[in-house]
């Protein structure tokens, strides 16, 4: 007892000392060290590239191609020199450009602009869906860690009271049977202490893990500030963003399939030097132009099936968003109905604890004029504890309805 007693000591002016971490803390930590986070990141970087590398596509294409050729002939065996010209010697300059409309160059810029829009929206929603789980496991080890000080308290009463029962069951005030019923309940408070304080390293530890992190159970947890954000619809929710960027994106390929299908022109030159090498070659500089011009014709109907799978993908995300619009409104509803079912909990509950608060005032004044019933005293112990726990419980509860309904009511822009 004394060596339990000595330890609980030494926790306590520890923590007097230790650091102090809110659940901001741990959030910063997780979102810097997952590595989904730069991932995303990097996909978004990546796509603003190929932004820049359509940009260039667009542009003029010059290239500069030399090539020389010597096909000889010995003892008239070689290739024919109708087909190699013996030798073949040329340096071009090559220019190419593509004519695309206007409406083709929006169309595919907006696809690369679209999908970087999904990513950043993907940010969002990681973060957001990291935050939860940091702000969850941060409420359950602060709750774990709430309740083991406040064990720790009751703990140190039951000591006293034990104290003062253990002389006056000296002085046969008390029978020996309700002095060993007494320091039997204060056995198993010490026991539900040494549990509490395992599960909190326990929690602790998932805390480290989630967020990357290696705190010690030294650290003093703050009270987590979680406040109920407003009620939003599911219009403003960043999940229903993601597929309003679906329906953008089959409109997009909607216009891309008509695109695919208009005429395309290339425009071609080159300059340079050309010859075989026969003849006056010091004259063979010259130069090229042409174009070339695709007109699609047929394609077996192919177009007429993109078309009908667009309208498919467009009817899926409709149906889907149409769920996620159905389902939000009962999640925050259910939430919400918890949430007020919560409170009227811990009402009833404060009401208990201040009734069964008033009795165990009596049993202190009791025990130490000696007129205490010492099975009744340890019933009123553990209705206390029961009480104790059922509220700390409901708190944690509470802490996290709000959490996840502050979840769904995420409407970052």
């Amino acid at each position: 007892m004394r060596i339990l007693l000595l330890f609980i000591t030494t926790l306590v002016s520890f923590a007097s000392f230790s650091q102090k971490r809110e659940v901001s803390f741990f959030i910063e930590k997780a979102l810097l060290n997952t590595a989904l986070l730069d991932d995303l990141n990097n996909q978004s970087s990546s796509l603003s590239i190929d932004s820049l590398l359509y940009k260039a596509n667009l542009k003029p294409q010059l290239n500069a191609n030399l090539f020389a050729n010597y096909a000889p002939v010995i003892n008239n065996y070689g290739y024919d020199t109708a087909i190699s010209n013996g030798q073949n010697v040329s340096g071009l300059v090559s220019f190419s450009q593509k004519i695309f409309g206007k409406s083709q160059k929006n169309n595919q810029l907006g696809a690369i602009t679209l999908l970087k829009d999904k990513i950043d929206i993907n940010k969002k929603i990681t973060k957001n869906d990291i935050a939860k789980a940091i702000r969850l496991q941060y409420i359950v080890a602060f709750s774990d860690n709430n309740q083991f000080l406040n064990l720790q308290k009751q703990f140190g009463l039951l000591n006293s009271e034990l104290e003062i029962l253990k002389k006056f069951t000296q002085k046969s005030i008390y029978k020996q049977t309700d002095y060993l019923l007494f320091l039997s309940t204060v056995k198993q408070q010490e026991l539900i202490l040494l549990q509490m304080k395992y599960q909190f390293e326990n929690d602790l530890g998932i805390l480290n893990y989630l967020s990357g992190t290696n705190e010690k159970s030294t650290i003093v947890l703050i009270q987590p500030e979680i406040e109920l954000k407003q009620i939003i619809n599911s219009q403003h929710s960043i999940y229903n963003q993601q597929f309003e960027i679906d329906s953008l994106s089959i409109e997009n390929q909607k216009h891309n399939i008509a695109n695919n299908y208009k005429p395309s022109l290339l425009l071609l030159a080159d300059a340079g030097y050309n010859s075989t090498l026969t003849g006056q070659y010091y004259k063979n500089i010259g130069n090229s132009v042409g174009f070339n011009l695709s007109i699609p014709i047929y394609d077996g109907n192919q177009r007429k099936l993109q078309i009908t799978k667009n309208k498919l993908a467009l009817e899926t995300n409709s149906a889907y968003k149409k769920q996620f619009e159905r389902q939000f409104k009962q999640q925050q509803e259910q939430l919400v109905l918890k949430l007020s079912q919560n409170e009227m909990i811990n009402e009833q509950l404060q009401t208990q604890l201040k009734i069964n608060k008033t009795l165990l005032d009596a049993f202190n004044k009791l025990l130490v004029t000696g007129n205490a019933i010492i099975p009744d005293f340890v019933i009123a112990l553990g209705n206390s504890l029961s009480i104790t726990n059922a509220i700390a419980q409901n708190n944690t509860e509470r802490l996290l309805l709000i959490n996840e309904l502050n979840y769904w009511n995420t409407n970052e822009k």
